[in-house]
């Protein structure tokens, strides 16, 4: 995983550099020192692809004053705040004022940043006017030019909060529908929980273009050892936020696993893993779930887990309608957190635009014991390979949003899941066998009146299944289906279930993968 700190990540843009709270005087308005801007140049997308393409060899980037950047801890970086009069188009007829991070010990590495207006471009400059060290005295320590880490897009000319943000090695972020940051996606992954060391190509550079409207659009420069890229992203907030990415990379070298559209979550404990919750809260996740909508039209839910050990598992699929990490869960109460807001957390939904031809959707967990660490990543990884002198492109839409978009009419999804021990209550449990109860909701089922010919049809890679059957939960629109599974060994078991009625089926498919030694 990126040695990136997700407690800053998360906390950056919504308390950490907010110039709002410290408004300044009118005699240092007066004196406000407005962005400082490079020469103007010219700019366009075709110039970027070029650009990209044509450079040589990847040069590792080089923090200035890297021995002081270091003492820039979590404590220090909620310190300094950027002044809301230096924001870019702070009084243009663009609707969202652009704010830049500073750099700290957890982003260290300096991108460049350009306004762009028409066809031309003007680098931003950093300077430390721009920004209060409240007393830190790094005004009179750090270089002239250090630069800036990223950048966020504020709410509006008015407001202290915002919605979007690019901050580390090619990550991304919105607050979606409910002003709550959480999941990240990134530019590209590169030998995530692969046999080689993962890599984790960087925006080096970012233009930003002046819009009297919607949408906001970002061109990033991507570079990396094994690969550069060029990446148009159009970003509209309504009902949540939808971004349009177009990637066109420029392979370098082989890659052994290359990660499209690749998604990064935390996922600690749910109600299906009860025995971990060792904090107080009920649940601690930023996702519940993979969700898949694959090429021939079947809807499959994945429960995620923290396993024992780092996992991946692949979805093969020809031409996926989309996929996504989800929060399907946003009840409060099942969370108890007043603080980090679970609850609240978006999901982001990937779909496709055009042909991805054939692959995989790669869902790598990696064991935790904290809140604090990213360990869920998903992503499209095509079937063929690519090497040097490859020049892969992908169009793909993402939605970050509470629920994925493009639900299925009549189909009921996965609400909830559970394990215990087997058998039946008061009885003597039976030796090996445990008991799954799966939650639908929603669809066909939503209507339909309690019955008893609703059948779970359950699969298994081992074991055998014994005593299912499906009831409607009395005083809810729940289905619940339940089943006992008996196996032997330790190794893991995947499952499989959905619910059916006669040759109807009702629901998406539930996939699980238990670990019998948790």
């Amino acid at each position: 995983m990126p040695p990136i700190d997700r407690r800053f990540l998360l906390n950056a843009s919504l308390s950490g550099l907010v110039a709002g709270f410290f408004a300044p005087s009118a005699s240092r308005a007066a004196e406000a020192p407005l962005p400082h801007l490079g020469p103007t140049r010219p700019f366009s997308f075709a110039w970027l692809r070029d650009h990209a393409r044509n450079l040589s060899a990847y040069a590792a980037p080089v923090a200035p004053a890297a021995d002081l950047v270091q003492q820039i801890d979590f404590d220090a970086t909620q310190k300094i705040r950027f002044r809301r009069e230096c924001a870019l188009w702070r009084k243009s007829t663009a609707p969202f004022p652009i704010r830049f991070f500073h750099l700290n010990k957890f982003v260290p590495d300096p991108v460049r940043i350009h306004a762009v207006s028409g066809r031309s471009a003007r680098e931003i400059l950093y300077t430390p006017r721009c920004f209060d060290y409240d007393g830190t005295r790094l005004a009179q320590k750090l270089p002239p030019d250090l630069g800036f880490s990223g950048f966020r897009v504020m709410d509006g000319q008015a407001n202290e909060t915002d919605w979007l943000a690019f901050q580390g090695a090619s990550y991304f972020r919105t607050a979606g529908a409910d002003n709550q940051y959480g999941a990240s996606a990134r530019g590209v992954a590169v030998n995530t929980a692969a046999s080689t060391a993962e890599e984790f190509p960087r925006f080096s550079e970012f233009w930003i273009a002046e819009s009297p409207g919607a949408p906001v659009t970002v061109y990033a420069l991507l570079e990396g050892p094994s690969m550069t890229g060029a990446y148009k992203f159009a970003a509209v907030r309504t009902g949540g936020v939808v971004i349009d990415v177009h990637a066109e990379l420029f392979l370098r070298a082989e890659v052994t696993r290359l990660g499209i559209a690749p998604l990064t979550s935390m996922y600690w404990y749910g109600e299906n893993e009860r025995p971990r919750a060792v904090d107080w809260r009920p649940e601690i996740h930023d996702s519940d779930g993979l969700a898949i909508w694959t090429g021939k039209g079947e809807r499959i839910w994945r429960p995620l887990i923290e396993p024992p050990v780092i996992q991946t598992n692949s979805f093969v699929d020809e031409n996926p309608k989309g996929f996504g990490l989800m929060q399907r869960d946003r009840d409060f109460d099942h969370y108890q957190d007043d603080g980090a807001f679970y609850n609240r957390r978006p999901g982001i939904w990937v779909e496709p635009r055009g042909n991805w031809g054939g692959g995989a959707v790669q869902l790598v967990e990696i064991p935790t014991d904290d809140e604090v660490h990213d360990n869920i990543v998903a992503y499209w990884k095509p079937s063929a390979p690519v090497g040097a002198g490859d020049t892969p492109v992908f169009d793909y839409r993402l939605y970050w949003q509470d629920q994925e978009p493009h639900s299925p009419q009549g189909i009921a999804q996965v609400v909830a899941t559970r394990i215990g021990r087997g058998g039946i209550p008061g009885a003597p449990p039976p030796k090996g066998q445990w008991k799954f109860v799966v939650d639908f909701a929603g669809g066909a089922l939503a209507g339909m009146a309690a019955r008893y010919d609703v059948s779970p049809i359950v699969t298994l890679s081992r074991g055998k299944v014994e005593n299912h059957y499906v009831i409607k939960v009395v005083g809810t629109s729940i289905w619940r289906a339940l089943f006992d599974v008996s196996f032997t060994g330790l190794e893991p078991l995947d499952l499989r279930c959905y619910l059916r009625l006669g040759d109807k089926t009702l629901t998406e498919t539930w996939l699980y993968q238990f670990f019998p030694s948790t």
